[in-house]
């Protein structure tokens, strides 16, 4: 229906389509992403009919984000002069280009002959990547949005919690340890829960501490030449991420003893 109300002879209006078609697209690849971790940590028949699917929960976001490549080929090729000047930016066609890469083998992958094709391994290696890759890429764009920019569109604050949370499931599925008393909770627990409640404050504050973040990080001048061609780098969007998966770590409480000696050698 969108489709319809535009007119296509404009270059502003397939931009805008590439952007509609995203936002279908990307709670498709949100959902796989946490598909495994919703079964883990809320095991129902909701959840094993997910995972039973979730190849074809994947299939549905690759039509989505075929949707998406046509409007591209179609700006980037009649609209040249407009795509280079308005659109194009190296970092991002590097981002877009690697996530399709993925993308393209994934959905291949995904039917029986070409499976056959490759050992366990390497088709569980394959698409685990390419869905941390295709989850990173929508994730970082609304963090973006909403924390430096700062728009107030609700898609952009939705998106970026849903994919927020995709991931956060994840890393506490991983993490997941029984429960104890606090009062019998040893320091590494303790300490790995700070970091965790730590992790959701910055992932709902971006806004403050995102500027001094990036112009540390960016500071040196190798720093800020990789940012011209390195997808996501210096990987502001997921610092909140990666102090979530160390406090889950830590809370596993799976600290290595070492083995007592043998009493021949005491």
């Amino acid at each position: 229906m969108k489709l319809l109300t535009l007119d296509l002879a404009s270059p502003h209006a397939i931009a805008e389509m590439i952007q509609y078609s995203v936002r279908w697209a990307v709670p498709f690849i949100f959902l796989v992403t946490a598909t495994s971790a919703l079964f883990t940590l809320f095991p129902s028949e909701g959840s094993r009919w997910l995972l039973r699917n979730r190849r074809y929960v994947g299939l549905s976001f690759a039509m989505a984000m075929a949707w998406q490549g046509a409007f591209i080929f179609i700006v980037s090729s009649v609209y040249s002069e407009h795509y280079y000047a308005e659109i194009y930016l190296l970092r991002d066609e590097l981002e877009g280009s690697s996530g399709y890469i993925f993308l393209a083998a994934m959905t291949v992958t995904s039917f029986g002959f070409f499976r056959r094709q490759l050992t366990p391994h390497q088709w569980t290696f394959l698409h685990r990547a390419g869905v941390y890759f295709l989850w990173a890429y929508p994730f970082s764009v609304y963090w973006w949005n909403v924390f430096y920019y700062q728009t107030q569109d609700w898609w952009d604050i939705s998106f970026y919690c849903l994919g927020f949370a995709a991931l956060a499931l994840r890393i506490i599925a991983w993490g997941q340890a029984t429960t104890a008393p606090l009062i019998h909770w040893p320091p590494h627990r303790l300490i790995g829960t700070g970091l965790m409640v730590g992790a959701l404050v910055l992932a709902a504050s971006g806004h403050f501490w995102q500027p001094l973040v990036s112009d540390t990080l960016l500071r040196p001048a190798w720093s800020s030449e990789l940012e011209l061609w390195l997808p996501f780098w210096p990987f502001e969007p997921f610092i909140p991420l990666c102090l979530l998966g160390v406090g889950s770590w830590l809370r596993r409480g799976r600290i290595s003893r070492q083995r007592p000696l043998s009493p021949k050698l005491a």
